[in-house]
């Protein structure tokens, strides 16, 4: 019998691959917290080709309850939550079945708990008693997501401006309720901990901004990787989730406003979209001159090796963005907008390529297509990421939350 204490850790989606901004998080979590804890994981499962990784996951856990997330119908059962006045995020992800497994697992003793994304806190206990109150519930929200529909609202028509204001609203009211609750709420970074602190009115003593890292050892520019450009490219490249839409957004916008003026200067030029599950706004941009959509790929590394550069014309942006992080480790120069740097930390020596309206993002980008700037800066981004983005420096700032008194823990805001 292992003398590490139980941790029930509770996941809107299954921590692994690391592959996206919130599994990257929640897999180093996952891995970390392994080390210090008995994990019992409880998490959906909504693309069916991560089945195969359920024993990757297992390997870190003491047990696991994953369930099957179909997103059509969770979307039709998300409208319950405009009759009953809750976000409509919450019923997406409730299940009965995992209230009844999250109930076993307590009912065997009661634990310390960790729930990443705030749609999982429906699943704790409402009331606590004197038997539980000492155990800490630490809430990871990651980003202020009430504020990133808020966003989306301003980016779109009715009647969906009026849906995402609804959304940014009442997730609001949701979000104040279960940091309430808790015992201390952990986000991405400064800038979300104290936007989440100004727009909650919970105490800064109880919110905390834990950074996320990077695997230096795997996003490495020293690694071996075959170009996966034709001959003499001079790329740029992109690389996210393709079916999220602030992604879409950004390559949208950059393919429309942006690539066009970078082209009539540069007829070469080549624009590379690197995701799984691109929209078909998305497919759509690939059968324009110098665009190409690759769809999932084995492995986004090379692409980030051989382009000239990155961009990551973010629109509309909350937390850290991974793929900015990733492209400087691999010493890939980024051209970022001001909202794609917003979470990322401070730093006199870095000298970041940002710009917003289009003619200065092309710019900037026409800059990195001449190659002249490529080795100094992707050194400088790769000693920024050494410096500042470690996993195990970050994550190691969660253990005296798991481990305190609730309400015994200072601020880290």
């Amino acid at each position: 019998m292992s003398g590490k204490p139980e941790l029930l850790f509770l996941a809107h989606r299954i921590p692994y691959p690391p592959n996206k901004g919130d599994k990257i998080r929640s897999f180093h979590l996952l891995r970390h917290l392994a080390g210090h804890f008995r994990i019992h994981l409880g998490a959906f499962v909504d693309d069916p080709h991560d089945w195969r990784y359920q024993d990757a996951v297992a390997a870190y856990c003491a047990s696991l309850c994953l369930l099957p997330l179909q997103p059509a119908r969770a979307r039709l059962r998300s409208l319950r939550g405009l009759l009953s006045g809750q976000p409509l995020t919450v019923p997406y992800y409730r299940d009965r079945r995992m209230r009844a497994w999250v109930r076993s697992t307590w009912s065997a003793g009661p634990m310390r708990t960790l729930v990443f994304s705030s749609a999982m806190a429906q699943y704790l206990p409402t009331q606590r008693t004197a038997r539980t109150a000492t155990l800490p519930q630490v809430i990871d929200f990651v980003d202020v997501d009430s504020d990133k529909w808020r966003q989306y609202a301003q980016r779109r028509r009715f009647p969906m401006s009026a849906v995402y204001r609804r959304e940014s609203r009442t997730l609001l009211q949701f979000e104040r309720a279960v940091a309430a609750q808790a015992s201390a709420s952990v986000l991405v970074s400064r800038q979300e901990a104290e936007l989440f602190c100004r727009l909650t009115r919970i105490s800064p003593e109880r919110v905390h901004a834990i950074d996320n890292g990077v695997d230096t050892a795997y996003f490495s520019p020293e690694a071996d990787l075959p170009n996966p450009y034709p001959a003499e490219t001079r790329a740029l490249v992109f690389t996210g989730a393709m079916d999220y839409w602030a992604n879409v957004d950004a390559v949208v916008f950059f393919a429309g406003q942006v690539f066009p003026r970078i082209r009539a200067a540069m007829p070469k030029a080549r624009f590379y979209i690197v995701g799984a599950r691109p929209l078909p706004e998305v497919c759509a941009l690939g059968e324009r001159p110098g665009i190409t959509v690759t769809g999932a790929v084995a492995d986004i590394r090379p692409y980030l090796a051989h382009a000239m550069g990155a961009v990551a014309p973010l629109r509309i942006a909350r937390g850290v963005q991974n793929k900015v992080l990733e492209a400087l480790a691999m010493g890939c120069p980024v051209v970022v907008t001001p909202q794609a740097l917003d979470g990322l930390r401070p730093d006199a020596g870095s000298d970041w390529l940002v710009a917003e309206a289009d003619e200065e993002i092309a710019q900037l980008s026409l800059r990195l297509l001449h190659g002249t700037e490529r080795t100094t800066r992707g050194a400088q981004g790769r000693d920024y990421v050494l410096r500042h983005y470690g996993w195990s420096e970050h994550l190691d700032q969660l253990l005296p939350l798991l481990h305190a008194m609730p309400g015994a823990t200072g601020g880290a805001h």
